[in-house]
């Protein structure tokens, strides 16, 4: 490219008495980087090891697990006396929908089930059934002693002991029956399994 000559641009005078802004500054021969140049630590390395306030940082599969221990959808059906007690938790007085669990009549968009009383074994195959129609991931709830391991009627001929004998249970919820609290606190620990879980998973991945 052709050089422009500053005594062109001054109107044809000499270039010692060309205008002073129309002065060409003098070609640098190197370019120095001092330390105020060098770049400064990435804002995602910087987040990742916590120290830009305000920012946290997840794994999808963290994120995710939020998502669904935020809004548990649950298949409830009771079968004894402890559904007295599921009910009176999603009334006003515990008000179980501040914990984002909403009650549903179709295992097809569900992903808990709350298994509420006794088990007799003319009900152990619906049971599965309405399980296997949950979609994954999903958990199982056993509330009271008759769905843990058949409370009074243990050992009875027509008495379950136990739901975990027919489909895997993650939270068991003891009473007979268990009050609303009991089941509310259940709630709870299914929601740290579920934290647990993607932690977990993610470090499986990992390794």
């Amino acid at each position: 490219m052709a050089e422009v000559n500053p005594a062109s641009l001054s109107g044809g005078l000499p270039e010692d008495q060309a205008p002073s802004s129309l002065a060409m500054p003098p070609r640098p021969t190197e370019i120095v980087l001092g330390s105020g140049n060098r770049p400064g630590p990435s804002l995602l390395n910087q987040a990742t090891d916590g120290r830009v306030p305000g920012v946290i940082t997840a794994t999808t599969e963290q994120l995710f697990a939020m998502a669904r221990k935020s809004s548990l959808w649950t298949l409830s059906f009771g079968l004894a006396c402890c559904a007295i007690e599921m009910i009176s938790t999603y009334m006003a007085h515990h008000d179980f929908d501040r914990f984002g669990v909403v009650t549903w009549p179709s295992p097809r968009q569900s992903d808990v089930m709350i298994v509420a009383g006794t088990v007799v074994k003319k009900m152990a195959e619906p049971i599965r059934l309405l399980y296997e129609q949950m979609p994954e991931p999903k958990w199982v709830i056993a509330m009271g002693s008759c769905a843990t391991n058949g409370g009074p009627y243990y050992r009875s001929y027509s008495v379950v002991m136990g739901v975990d004998h027919i489909i895997p249970v993650d939270v068991y919820v003891p009473g007979c029956p268990p009050r609303p609290e009991a089941l509310l606190y259940g709630i709870l620990k299914l929601q740290e399994k579920i934290m647990a879980d993607a932690g977990d998973g993610n470090a499986a991945a990992s390794a």
